[in-house]
């Protein structure tokens, strides 16, 4: 496998964009490849190099790339316009549709990113209940916005403090961290902080260091706190929307929050967000309300049209549940890989998440921390070069699409195997 024209593209790209890539994660060291086109379960480099997709752009594409119905989709919804700066047909028809796969958002709004999601949502709880702190999850990750951009680690009841420069210590003070699984510590920041918290937020599933799975009891513990301390839930389901089920964590661990974030598939590989939750609450979104949000690409039709053609097929097709037997099956071969090697490390997933931890099974975020990375990144490299494009951090999940056949699963099992040998 060589990289030269990747190499070329990325001397010349370093001019040009900070560290020349538009997004941090995709800084892959010593250098990222560059790609040139995507179908099915593969991406081709700009050096020709053809590579099985397990990061699968972060998550959203959960049909392949290039599904044929995505493509018709877009195709038609471009003939009809692709951005109106008004009210449309099809934000009605996906917000009812969205709504009765998540009967807790009883209202929602269209946005451009999961970024703008959680943003949007955060500031609507402040709105609603008046107060200005947040509690978030230890290594969850919610955008980068400067109410979750805050360093882990510093205790439950210790002020937040920026995780990047820009960020105001005034905007970090307001937002305190809880260790994933850990209830206790829950209770005892709620404590610390009578009546001045206006909502948890969380990833139900932790993507951003795993996956990382929540402990039997630990959702509905927090839900039950959350109640009892009047303080809202917010379950960030930008990745586990329309994956775990199609009603994504909530109605697979049986848990009401009071608002939602998703993003990711519901737009087929198109820019979307959406915040939604309960009715008194989303009345205080403008216009009907004082908690300003406005969009010049809020519900733009293109993605909708393609997130409406992907549940379709999702629906149609039961893709979930045929991804659930194809997740656990790899799932399981890799732990057999593990077991047969004699190799120290876990294999961790649900659905169509999956993840090699080098190290033990991890059940937060500082757990996750001992895992070996500089061990993984050069596995990454060597699964790379068998062909097999894995996201590129120890603390990013994996996942498997609609395109992923068992025959391509089983190569890649075989390059797993080769690799974890060396």
């Amino acid at each position: 496998m060589h990289l030269d024209s990747s190499q070329q593209l990325f001397d010349r790209a370093k001019e040009l964009m900070p560290g020349g890539v538009s997004s941090p994660v995709r800084a892959i060291s010593p250098i990222p490849f560059y790609t040139s086109r995507a179908a099915g379960p593969y991406l081709w480099d700009a050096d020709g190099n053809q590579l099985t997709d397990y990061c699968l752009a972060y998550g959203p594409m959960i049909l392949g790339h290039r599904h044929p119905v995505i493509i018709q989709a877009a195709r038609e919804q471009m003939e009809k316009g692709w951005l109106y700066g008004t009210p449309s047909l099809l934000e009605v028809e996906a917000a009812a549709r969205i709504s009765r796969h998540y009967p807790s958002m009883e209202m929602l709004r269209f946005v451009s990113s999961g970024t703008e999601a959680t943003m949007a949502a955060i500031r609507v709880a402040r709105g609603f209940s008046g107060r200005d702190k947040i509690i978030k999850i230890e290594g969850g990750f919610h955008g980068a916005h400067d109410s979750v951009l805050i360093k882990a680690g510093s205790g439950a009841t210790t002020l937040g403090t920026p995780d990047s420069g820009g960020v105001p210590e005034d905007t970090a003070k307001n937002t305190l961290q809880v260790p994933y699984n850990d209830p206790a510590a829950l209770e005892a920041v709620l404590a610390a902080y009578p009546d001045q918290i206006a909502a948890l937020i969380m990833e139900p599933v932790l993507g951003n260091i795993g996956p990382v799975l929540p402990e039997k009891g630990y959702l509905e513990r927090v839900r039950r706190i959350t109640k009892e301390h009047d303080v809202l839930l917010i379950f960030d389901e930008v990745i586990t929307g329309f994956r775990l089920a199609l009603g994504g964590a909530q109605e697979l661990y049986g848990i009401k929050p009071d608002l939602t974030t998703l993003g990711k598939i519901i737009g087929g590989g198109f820019p979307i967000g959406v915040f939604g939750g309960r009715r008194d609450i989303l009345e205080q979104v403008s216009p009907r309300g004082g908690v300003y949000q406005a969009g010049t690409f809020n519900g733009s039709p293109v993605p909708l049209a393609c997130g409406m053609a992907t549940l379709d097929i999702m629906e149609k097709e039961r893709v979930l549940e045929k991804l659930e037997a194809r997740g656990e099956e790899m799932r399981r071969a890799l732990q057999d890989i593990l077991k047969d090697l004699d190799l120290p490390y876990s294999v961790v997933g649900i659905a169509s998440m999956f993840k090699v931890f080098f190290g033990m099974e991890p059940h937060n975020y500082v757990q996750a921390l001992r895992c070996d990375k500089k061990a993984y990144l050069d596995f990454f490299w060597r699964m790379l070069r068998s062909g097999v494009f894995l996201t590129p951090s120890q603390f990013e999940t994996d996942f498997i699409s609609f395109a992923h056949s068992p025959d391509v699963i089983q190569t890649t099992l075989e390059a797993f195997s080769s690799c974890l040998k060396s």
